[in-house]
């Protein structure tokens, strides 16, 4: 494929279609995985005769892989070409996938995960980066809200499709699906998807650079985990201190630099620091309600796995069908408008959530659901187009990558902060879980509504 096609205005039909396909089914996997294993944390621990605590590496290794080096494969894709950072991402997921499958120890799976996640994080570096050279500009914000719906509905439906797969399989099938849509994806990749030109010539990757962004966000994850774990304070704070000067250095090296790792230079512009805010927020609700809500369903309902996967899944199928139509209302509607107002239902679902009694039929519980889905959809799509399309041309690798970053630190902290109401809230932390979430979604929407009176640039 010629150079020629990547500087057209978006890629030629049917071209779009299967390239749009090939970032669907790589972001598909590469988000699916970082939930999907959880369901399994139990049987995976009985059957590799390790404890529980320690089971719960298979999770975290995969997610702080992609958290230490997500900004510097978008700077890797700047450099290289966002496409050859996909593929190889790809290539690199697919075949750990095969080793997290066979995998006969602990040890060997976590180091499987580990090598997965940097196979994730070369996917999610530049995926949005890629829908803005496919998608004509008049077409961006329908793209980016297809990515948004595969975004939320592989997140969201992690606990569902894991427990399809656990009701006719063991649980290393929840890494060998992976293989066949990984591997189709590579071959549309290489076939469809355009190559982009490299703007600045000589430019290098910045290697002090990463290693202290790897320092920073790596300790940042580990103390949130930390203060959910009962690490002693003495240890948690060290590390809040070696987090603390490592961040100093590195911002402060990042702020002389042309093209820096953590994009300070789109920070600077206004709609963009506000969008990505908005959606650490957003986020952090999302992870306080799907966290919360499988132990609601289970110890105080009573379900069982399968049915508290069939029970989550409205969230997912109505943002199957609100993303798409954001992006098509992003042309009329402002962004930070339609954002503020998929924020307000998407909070008003979670108060309703809150406050619902424990003697309630399957359908008062679905209902309350599906809002939370109608909300959180419409508000993906006009965000993320808003962060791609407010930053450069050629620096729609950085934005993509704190687009990625954005998410992944929201949902980590939410995480934790579930686990904090387990603490503080015994008995109701289901309930405390929902209503933070609630909160906080009217602080996203409140933030997003700001976004109005600001200008792209």
């Amino acid at each position: 494929m010629s150079d020629k096609t990547s500087v057209q205005d978006g890629l030629p039909v049917p071209g779009r279609y299967w390239a749009i396909l090939a970032i669907a089914l790589g972001i598909t996997v590469s988000v699916l995985d970082g939930a999907i294993a959880n369901v399994a944390l139990p049987t995976i621990a009985g059957d590799l005769h390790t404890s529980p605590t320690l089971s719960i590496w298979v999770v975290n290794a995969y997610q702080l892989a992609i958290t230490i080096s997500l900004l510097s494969l978008s700077s890797i894709g700047e450099i290289w070409g966002y496409r050859k950072v996909y593929t190889y991402g790809l290539l690199l997921f697919s075949c750990t996938s095969l080793a997290c499958a066979l995998a006969d120890s602990l040890v060997t799976l976590i180091i499987a995960r580990t090598l997965q996640g940097f196979g994730a994080a070369a996917i999610t570096s530049v995926n949005t980066a890629l829908i803005r050279i496919i998608y004509p500009k008049r077409f961006l914000a329908r793209g980016m809200g297809l990515n948004a719906l595969v975004v939320s509905v592989s997140a969201a439906a992690g606990p569902t499709i894991a427990a399809g797969i656990l009701s006719v399989a063991n649980w290393p099938w929840l890494f060998a699906v992976n293989i066949p849509v990984g591997l189709t994806a590579l071959l549309l990749s290489y076939k469809f998807l355009p190559p982009n030109p490299v703007v600045v010539k000589g430019r290098r990757f910045d290697v002090p650079g990463g290693l202290l962004n790897a320092v920073t966000f790596g300790l940042l994850i580990a103390i949130i985990e930390g203060f959910t774990h009962d690490v002693n304070i003495f240890i948690i704070l060290a590390g809040v201190l070696i987090a603390a000067f490592s961040g100093y250095v590195y911002i402060r090296r990042e702020m002389k630099e042309d093209y820096p790792l953590f994009p300070v230079d789109l920070l600077k512009i206004p709609v963009f620091s506000l969008s990505i805010l908005t959606s650490v927020f957003s986020f952090i609700a999302q992870m306080l309600a799907m966290v919360s809500l499988p132990f609601f369903l289970q110890r105080v309902l009573g379900k069982d796995e399968v049915a508290t996967g069939l029970l989550l899944t409205p969230w997912p199928l109505a943002t199957m069908l609100f993303a798409p139509l954001a992006g098509i209302l992003s042309d009329k509607i402002k962004a930070g408008l339609l954002g503020g107002i998929g924020m307000i239902i998407f909070a008003i679902g979670l108060f309703l959530l809150a406050t619902m009694p424990t003697h309630l039929s399957d359908t008062e519980i679905i209902w309350r659901m599906a809002v939370c889905g109608c909300g959180f959809g419409l508000f993906q799509t006009p965000n993320n187009s808003t962060i791609i399309a407010s930053a450069p041309d050629n620096r729609g690798g950085g934005a993509s990558g704190m687009l990625g970053t954005a998410r992944l630190m929201g949902q980590t902290i939410g995480a934790s902060l579930v686990a904090l109401m387990f603490k503080v809230f015994p008995g109701h932390s289901m309930h405390a879980s929902l209503l933070l979430g609630s909160v906080l979604a009217v602080v996203a929407a409140v933030i997003s509504m700001l976004r109005v009176s600001n200008r792209m640039k």
